[in-house]
């Protein structure tokens, strides 16, 4: 399956949210979820080269992934989501397909394990509000522990998804200093962590020694990382917009962490991660050094805040980017993609929330972040994990290919 390139984004796709097409490519093969394609972003994070990342990101990655596991495995609070694994596609018609590999299966955690902290936290904030950011399923009885389903390779073709977000949601060919262009760079950038993230489940289905289903096309992780996320790839891009959502993240977080810790307690793996480096200092320049990653979050909001009325248009895709992941069939690959699109929807909120608000005088009413729930902040920091995670592989496939 081949896309065409939009605005410099991903038209690849994919499986489990997995494989995914290239915005700049004009061919892509339809994989996975995640090979989807990221085609809302041919952005340039600073340098144009993506073997120019973040040196902030690239010198403190490992000790922050190491960090983030110590936080999530230590404290339910990052683990565990309330998700309607039931509710209906709502954008385009499917045939039911059922994914018959246990690699597609989640089940819900027992009700006894389920602190009723996270059930009071949740259901005090489930108000509907129209002009929201993002709308998680309403509070069920069922809890999703994502390290007992952690991310995999499950074989799911995902292509119909990303053709979708990338032609559909995403803003159409918008100029590259607008920031509808930026906003379709982070999802590519998300198109390349889930890439990445099938590609580490390749790897390790490969040293389990487990076999591919016979039909699968996606087995050599080596040439997976060449076609999905290589500067000679699909999409060239891949690596440049998967560092510039990196940096949205960690900017998002670094404006909400004292947030954060009243919300969810000052314990001393979340204050070790937060009085890492990467949070402390504005010392977070590129490889170059043309950009600090705070530059990079208040260069969107500084585009955004010249067009704040038109804001509304974000705010619908940020929503409907979220409610197409009930579209997956893999239902572990919509766990995920459910939570990796609320934590991009929060990233977007914290960021362009700020800068909605600004009034014909210059007033600014920004986003009141005392608002924002403990599913939305636990997203966050579990998007902040996958990519973690997905620069590990990243940075050792380049010495590879």
């Amino acid at each position: 399956f081949h896309l065409p390139l939009r605005g410099g984004i991903h038209p690849t796709i994919t499986s489990s949210i997995e494989e995914k097409p290239s915005f700049t490519s004009r061919r892509k093969v339809v994989p996975h979820f995640a090979d989807l394609s990221h085609r809302s972003t041919s952005l340039v994070l600073g340098s144009s080269t993506p073997k120019s990342p973040s040196s902030a990101i690239c010198t403190s990655n490992d000790e922050l992934h190491d960090l983030l596991i110590n936080l999530r495995e230590s404290n339910q609070y990052f683990r565990l989501y309330g998700v309607d694994m039931l509710a209906s596609c709502e954008y385009m018609p499917q045939e039911l397909f059922e994914c018959y590999s246990e690699t597609c299966e989640i089940y819900p955690v027992d009700d006894e394990e389920i602190p009723q902290e996270i059930q009071i936290a949740d259901a005090a904030l489930s108000d509907f509000k129209l002009d929201s950011w993002a709308r998680w399923d309403m509070p069920a009885d069922d809890y999703y522990d994502t390290s007992d389903f952690p991310e995999g390779f499950t074989g799911y073709d995902g292509s119909e998804i990303w053709r979708f977000m990338h032609e559909r949601i995403a803003f159409p060919s918008p100029e590259k200093d607008d920031w509808r262009y930026d906003f379709n760079k982070a999802i590519s950038g998300i198109h390349s962590m889930i890439s990445a993230q099938i590609i580490l489940g390749i790897e390790e289905k490969i040293e389990m020694n487990e076999e591919f289903e016979e039909n699968c096309k996606w087995r050599d992780p080596i040439e997976e990382y060449k076609r999905r996320l290589s500067s000679v790839g699909e999409t060239p891009e891949a690596l440049e917009n998967f560092y510039y959502t990196y940096s949205l993240i960690v900017s998002a977080l670094v404006s909400v962490k004292d947030y954060l810790i009243e919300d969810c307690g000052n314990s001393d793996e979340l204050m070790t991660l937060l009085d890492s480096p990467l949070f402390v200092a504005d010392k977070m320049s590129t490889g170059d050094g043309l950009t600090s990653i705070s530059h990079i979050s208040s260069n969107l909001a500084q585009k955004a805040s010249n067009d704040s009325k038109a804001l509304w248009e974000a705010k619908m895709r940020s929503r409907d980017m979220l409610r197409l992941m009930n579209c997956v069939q893999c239902n572990k690959c919509k766990l995920h993609g459910k939570i990796s699109f609320l934590g991009l929807a929060t990233v977007f909120r914290i960021i362009l929330g700020q800068v909605e608000g600004v009034s014909e005088d210059g007033s600014i009413n920004s986003d009141d972040f005392t608002n924002i729930r403990r599913v939305e902040f636990a997203a966050l920091v579990t998007l902040l994990n996958k990519f973690t995670s997905a620069h590990k592989l990243c940075q050792r496939m380049e010495e590879l290919v």
